[in-house]
């Protein structure tokens, strides 16, 4: 991975990765791209980390692909075989991703938070798929994951219009999970990476799994997979150790497995 552009931090059981062109708005460059997947192989590659967060050095987090990169014919760099636009968002993953973002967050910026499970926003940020302005599409999945995130009418306008949304309103209609004051999203999105940290490691993978994949089964699927994932984290140790903990009246001390 490159340090350069993709920096990576580790505190505890939460990992941090963080874009550092904040000279190019954190675009997405190869480098970049690669520096992503890295990351996020890393992170899911790493029993000792349990949630990860990603982020781009402030005043944005990123403006989405990098014209230069496109302009000298390194259009395809921008995406990775395994992840997608930015190495992310077709990334198969399993461990929760946090969005933390201060400043603006547009087109191919929108889509990579999008990607991630849960989003950690400053006040002054704004999200938008501006892509119809310049005759293009927003290819990377925001289409499709907006509606899913916002009222479709509400999506449907950010999309045609290509017009921002600012983070106070993306909170109101849930898109954003937490607001915070410009300059914190980091340190916020590490107190909420911590409320997680908290629970068992199989059990929070193994619901965000069902959440994710039960998007598209009818009831049956859904229940089929859910008890999947119960036969799953009912067979782990920390089962046993959270049983233990709450008649000793104590802390879980989890292991993972």
């Amino acid at each position: 991975m490159s340090e350069e552009v993709v920096r990576y931090e580790l505190r505890g059981h939460v990992a941090l990765a963080t874009i550092d062109r904040p000279e190019a708005r954190n675009a997405i460059s190869p480098e970049v791209a690669a520096g992503i997947e890295a990351a996020l192989d890393r992170i899911e590659g790493d029993d000792e980390v349990w949630v990860g967060i990603l982020t781009g050095t402030p005043p944005s987090f990123s403006a989405g692909a990098d014209l230069k990169a496109i302009g000298t014919g390194r259009g395809a760099e921008l995406a990775t075989e395994r992840g997608g636009f930015a190495g992310i968002v077709k990334r198969e993953r399993t461990k929760p991703l946090i969005a933390a973002v201060d400043g603006f967050a547009l087109a191919g910026g929108t889509e990579i938070v999008l990607a991630c499970d849960l989003v950690v926003a400053s006040r002054v940020s704004t999200f938008g798929l501006p892509e119809v302005k310049r005759g293009l599409i927003a290819a990377a999945g925001g289409l499709f994951r907006l509606p899913r995130k916002l009222p479709t009418n509400v999506a449907m306008e950010a999309v045609l219009t290509g017009d921002p949304i600012g983070a106070e309103r993306a909170h109101e209609l849930g898109f954003v999970n937490e607001l915070c004051d410009q300059g914190v999203a980091v340190e916020a999105a590490f107190a909420l990476a911590e409320r997680i940290r908290v629970n068992a490691p199989v059990a929070v993978r193994e619901s965000r799994a069902v959440v994710v994949e039960s998007a598209g089964l009818d009831e049956s699927g859904a229940w089929e997979r859910t008890a999947a994932a119960a036969a799953r984290a009912a067979a782990t140790e920390d089962v046993k150790e959270g049983v233990l903990a709450f008649t000793e009246k104590r802390a879980p001390r989890w292991q993972g497995r």
